[in-house]
């Protein structure tokens, strides 16, 4: 699956008679333009879940269906920005956990303060 985001519309008036009147859509994967088979009703701007390959065929109706994109679902909430931070880069980082700070009075003290 891919994460794309809508472009803009394609139309186009000569298809084949197995597209029937499915409405396709110009989506961003990363910085490559693609044509996805809209299969949910999205609109540009709209961060969606693309599939490919037999899966998309499947996901616009049909097996027999000719398309290598089709867009899946439509993502609530996406911000493209927090999948760039450092640990989505695949660097391997550790936390280290910190025990609590007694407060005074505490068995951790011996209970003087």
């Amino acid at each position: 699956m891919l994460i794309c985001k809508v472009v803009k519309p394609l139309v186009s008036t000569n298809r084949i008679p197995d597209f029937e009147h499915k409405h396709l859509q110009v989506v961003l994967d990363g910085s490559t333009q693609k044509v996805a088979v809209d299969a949910v009703g999205c609109i540009p701007g709209d961060w969606v879940i693309c599939v490919g390959s037999s899966a998309a065929r499947e996901a616009a109706g049909s097996k027999s269906y000719p398309s290598d994109l089709t867009i899946v679902g439509i993502i609530d909430h996406w911000d493209p920005e927090a999948a760039k931070s450092p640990s989505s880069s695949g660097a391997a980082t550790a936390a280290t956990p910190t025990a609590p700070t007694p407060s005074p009075g505490t068995a951790a003290n011996g209970g003087k303060t």
